[in-house]
């Protein structure tokens, strides 16, 4: 057998070893918390959020930010990479608030599957109803997670309407709760009928106990919440609301668990159905529509960009989904646009704002680049063969802001903190080459103002002054037509730093009134394809 045959196959088998995925919700889901239990579970901590690794002198948060920790709140994603069941499980730790739904979307671009955490309390909150859509949108399988069990909350089954009615995902329960919310007895697992009753340990720092009892045991300790659960069950077979792998993998249903991630109950039942159900590496398509097989020559996309994750060193961080073939650290890669060399001489698995240097990695990880400020979100990386990938997709911003460091003696800082955080995509920057020099921001949600001025002066020394901007809409437009909408009143025009020329719009009045006058002008409603 031929060395490159051996190679092709080490890839290929390397690539069904991966599950990489990213959780959603709306705030105060428990997401970030789920993510450290998945954690626990996995032996990456020894107790939740404490790192084995250095000896136990680090903190394995997924919210790593300053501000995230201040105001608990995730506010950038973050990657973490661990080993499960001899599964290497890439997980995509997202931001929750609808502010920061554009970075969420970036990493939905770089994901083979999601999981959907849903406040039993709640369900499905309109402020990140959007991130729910894109992913149903992009076919990309959901697994679903009800949360919070252990506290008062909703019926599950009207959450059961509630998805299918709003998201479109035919919701088809793996286990299923005995008790009611705030008295959660255990789960019924659908696939074998027993009960699985569980134990709380201190403070959920370790695994919760776990017992197993068959249906008569059940029904003689747990009485009605017992019988209740089973008639629910035996409902749920009746409208044929099984586990269906095919339907699941096509973006069509969502296996759905309950538990708490607070306790731990549930939490190895959905880290289990990760390796058991979500898709491994798949071949992806490039921006032709052809798959890029998985023992193809080396290719990848930069899904993210992150400054300053590690104080001490200052530097910046390319994260890059590896799509085929056998990333080695030190091999000299092709940049997409430019057609240049690029050398990977820094490579890093990144395990919250730790990192350690990688040397290989396969179809489905996240490499870290370090210090690679030549790449931008969406380029592509390529090792012989030249291969493009479809454009990640921005969100039109909706808030305008203009901006000014308010120091002008520290205009140096605050250009180079402008510039990284507009590489980061923390906001779009928008400029006017024959104009006002200074820079309009904009923005999906107001707190990406926030985090870009805390940003830039906890990060690059320089306040910055923010006014908002009497804008209201967004629309992509070109060269042509903008010469006309430089003479509407209320318009102005400006660039981004890729080229593309947006107006905006005092008012969606006036944006409607110029469409209907001129319908041959140019004003695209996508900022950019995807």
């Amino acid at each position: 057998m031929s060395l490159a045959v051996t190679s092709e196959a080490a890839v290929s088998a390397e690539a069904a070893r991966r599950r990489t995925f990213a959780i959603i919700s709306h705030p105060d889901a428990g997401k970030t918390t789920l993510t450290e239990k998945f954690l626990l579970y996995a032996g990456a901590v020894a107790e939740a959020g404490a790192v084995k690794a250095r000896a136990g002198r680090r903190h394995a948060r997924s919210d790593w930010m300053a501000l995230e920790q201040e105001r608990g709140i995730s506010i950038t994603s973050t990657v973490l990479q661990f080993t499960y069941r001899d599964h290497v499980v890439n997980l995509l730790d997202t931001p929750g608030h609808r502010d920061f739904s554009e970075d969420t979307y970036r990493v939905l671009a770089a994901a083979d599957a999601a999981i959907m955490v849903l406040d039993v309390a709640k369900g499905i909150e309109a402020q990140t109803l959007k991130l729910f859509e894109v992913c149903r949108a992009r076919a990309l399988p959901v697994l679903t997670f009800l949360n919070k069990y252990d506290r008062p909350g909703r019926d599950p089954l009207s959450l059961l309407d509630e998805i299918e009615a709003q998201i479109g995902l035919r919701p088809t329960p793996v286990t299923w709760p005995v008790g009611v919310p705030g008295d959660f007895r255990g789960v019924i697992d659908r696939r074998h009928g027993g009960l699985v009753r569980y134990r709380r340990t201190a403070r959920g720092s370790t695994t919760a106990l776990e017992e197993l009892v068959d249906a008569a045991q059940a029904a003689a300790e747990e009485g009605d919440a017992w019988r209740r659960a089973l008639e629910t069950v035996d409902l749920l077979d009746e409208v044929g609301a099984e586990l269906d792998l095919d339907s699941f993998l096509a973006g069509e249903s969502t296996p759905l668990f309950v538990g708490s991630a607070l306790t731990n109950f549930g939490v190895r039942h959905l880290l289990d159905a990760v390796v058991e159900l979500a898709p491994a590496a798949q071949p992806r398509r490039d921006a032709t529509g052809s798959p890029r097989a998985l023992d193809a020559p080396f290719s990848g996309f930069v899904f993210k960009v992150q400054a300053n994750m590690d104080p001490a060193h200052r530097d910046h961080v390319a994260f890059v989904r590896v799509c085929s073939g056998r990333f080695v650290r030190g091999m000299t890669l092709v940049h997409g646009p430019t057609g240049r060399p690029f050398s990977t001489k820094y490579a890093a698995s990144v395990f919250g704002s730790e990192r350690e240097t990688i040397d290989v990695a396969y179809p489905g990880d996240a490499v870290g680049l370090v210090n690679a400020s030549g790449l931008q979100i969406g380029e592509t990386l390529y090792e012989a063969e030249p291969v493009a990938f479809p454009p990640i997709a921005t969100f039109a911003p909706e808030l305008f802001a203009s901006v000014r460091p308010r120091d002008t003696g520290r205009h140096k800082q605050f250009h180079r903190g402008l510039a990284q955080l507009e590489r980061e995509g923390v906001v779009q920057v928008l400029r006017d080459p024959d104009g006002d020099p200074a820079p309009v921001l904009a923005a999906v949600g107001a707190l990406q103002f926030e985090v870009f001025a805390h940003r830039l002066a906890d990060e690059f020394g320089a306040e910055a002054e923010l006014r908002p901007a009497p804008f209201k809409a967004a629309r992509r437009t070109d060269r042509q037509t903008s010469e006309h909408l430089r003479r509407v009143p209320g318009v102005k025009v400006l660039s981004r730093s890729d080229g593309v020329l947006l107006a905006l719009f005092d008012s969606p009045y006036r944006l409607q009134r110029v469409e209907q006058d001129h319908p041959e002008w140019c004003l695209d409603p996508v900022v950019q394809a995807g």
